[in-house]
């Protein structure tokens, strides 16, 4: 297929030089320039160690080039000496000098250059000719494959929005990793484990839960489901509250139920201790607006970016995703939920319910994988739950398909058996019951990389806030961990927050907020 064959041209830069020479032009290149960084390898070791890690193979736009380049790295990463005399001779062990020019051309690389005093811009130079080449590659592509009948426009879009993507971030697409990489790179990541006392990915905030998992990991996609009321959407919240306001780490939260607004209006609840109640409706006393004033200042200034497309498309979520990645840097990224996105995008049906689920689960985790960062997705469970006895729920409860739960790294739930007015713990170690209020449950039941496991947590219900277990003290006793009571303030002068939120929001004049349609929030909860 010409498809296959430009996208693997992508890779060895074939196809430019093809479609160029067809043209009467040259492929964009610079050989010059990659004889004096590869002649900078062979006789000073400081402009190896600052380049090595910059260029592949491909890069070089000369076949010489690559194969020196090639030995070149293999002799590095077996911590072998990199000279002129080591590169020729383990080119004649592998009887591959002749394609590298020869011994006489060899020496010439290394005539050629005094220092390495100028290794980064000649690196520069030869790097962005790849870039250029690569970009012909793509260009082509999309080209060659749009004039064809049976082309699906949105397939092409996408290819070539993630090839486009890829060369932006440096990341076209290699071949096959070696063992010896792969076992240097894991020894590295244990070794940060370590120093970071076992938490290796973006951290949840709740200290159980990142004991069990290490953090949410890089390329995991994570499910989080439960049943109506659970508080499915509060625990996202807290959880995004903690990981934008306290680790100041970009995070990215798509809400295809509630609006943006709404979401916010949530989180300042739990920033500022103030019921859900009150923000709905404004009733504030001037101390609580004091207090609203001052504690948002974090959330105002955090790293998180919103966004609240209903019906959203798993093209056009991929096509958000790769942008707020690459603009903004987000490290993480959250759905609310996944059974409210779709499969396709406005090119037909998708099959049945069953299959379309189990192609959004398939294309979040390539997402998770392609990105390089944590998915985490809040999906329902099936109505199965209410008929058992104890009400806890399990992996067979799934809604509308079993491709989550094999799709999925992580898959937890959310427990509540204050909910169903279940008085004490069904776990407990034998001879103890503890009372069930005011707490919740995640239960880890599926772990690909660790173990099983159930975190209990505090739930403060009216102003919907996931926390440690007794980190404030008693179940009305709930203090914001940004506010001070005995700091006394002065008016309106010491507030740090730049908005005006009752503007804004014009919270005095709107009491009738509107809920989620979907009945999808914590009993009781007004929005």
């Amino acid at each position: 297929m010409v498809q296959k064959e430009t996208l693997s041209s992508l890779i060895h830069g074939n196809f430019a030089k093809e479609l160029s020479i067809s043209d009467g032009k040259m492929p964009p290149n610079a050989v010059e320039f990659e004889k004096l960084v590869l002649g900078s390898f062979l006789i000073d070791r400081k402009g190896l160690d600052y380049g090595i890690d910059l260029l592949r193979a491909e890069v070089f736009y000369d076949p010489r080039h690559q194969e020196i380049f090639k030995v070149i790295t293999s002799l590095f990463e077996a911590n072998a000496p990199v000279d002129l005399m080591t590169v020729i001779q383990e080119l004649k062990k592998t009887e591959r000098l002749s394609a590298a020019g020869g011994d006489n051309y060899m020496v010439d690389l290394t005539l050629a250059v005094s220092s390495s005093a100028h290794i980064e811009y000649h690196i520069r130079i030869v790097l962005e000719k790849f870039i250029l080449r690569s970009l012909i590659n793509v260009s082509a592509n999309v080209i060659d494959s749009s004039y064809k009948e049976t082309t699906d426009v949105f397939e092409l879009l996408d290819k070539a929005e993630q090839s486009f993507f890829e060369i932006t971030n440096g990341t076209i697409k290699k071949g096959f990793d070696t063992a010896n990489s792969l076992v240097k790179e894991a020894i590295e990541k244990i070794k940060l484990l370590r120093d970071k006392e076992g938490i290796s990915g973006i951290p949840s905030g709740f200290t159980a839960i990142d004991k069990e998992t290490g953090g949410w990991q890089n390329s995991d996609l994570i499910i989080i489901a439960a049943r109506p009321a659970m508080g499915k959407t509060a625990f996202l919240l807290s959880m995004a509250r903690n990981i934008a306001v306290e680790h100041k780490i970009p995070l990215a939260l798509f809400s295809l139920e509630m609006a943006s607004v709404q979401l916010i209006t949530r989180m300042i609840a739990s920033e500022t201790g103030i019921s859900s109640e009150k923000l709905r409706k404004g009733q504030m006393s001037d101390e609580e607006w004091e207090i609203l004033f001052r504690n948002v200042s974090e959330l105002e200034n955090a790293p998180l970016f919103i966004d609240e497309t209903p019906s959203l498309s798993v093209f056009d979520f991929r096509a958000k995703c790769r942008r707020l990645v690459m603009q903004h840097g987000v490290k993480i990224i959250m759905v609310d939920y996944l059974q409210l996105m779709t499969a396709n995008s406005g090119k037909g049906g998708a099959g049945n319910r069953e299959q379309e689920i189990a192609t959004i689960s398939r294309s979040l985790k390539a997402i998770a994988k392609e990105l390089n960062v944590p998915v985490i997705a809040l999906s329902q469970l099936s109505r199965s739950v209410e008929t058992r006895p104890g009400k806890r729920p399990q992996l067979s409860d799934l809604r509308e398909s079993g491709a989550i739960e094999q799709d999925a790294d992580i898959v937890s739930f959310i427990f509540r058996p204050e909910y169903y007015k279940i008085g004490v713990w069904d776990n407990d170690p034998e001879g103890q019951e503890s009372p069930t209020d005011n707490q919740a449950e995640l239960i880890i039941a599926k772990h690909r990389n660790g173990a099983t496991a159930d975190v209990r947590l505090s739930f403060y219900k009216n102003i919907a806030k996931f926390a440690d277990l007794n980190l404030f003290g008693g179940p009305n006793d709930y203090q914001s961990s940004n506010f001070e009571k005995n700091d006394q303030l002065s008016g309106f002068e010491k507030l740090k927050t730049t908005i005006d939120l009752g503007a804004a929001f014009d919270l005095p004049n709107k009491p009738n907020v509107s809920g989620s349609a979907m009945n999808d929030e914590d009993d009781g909860m007004p929005f």
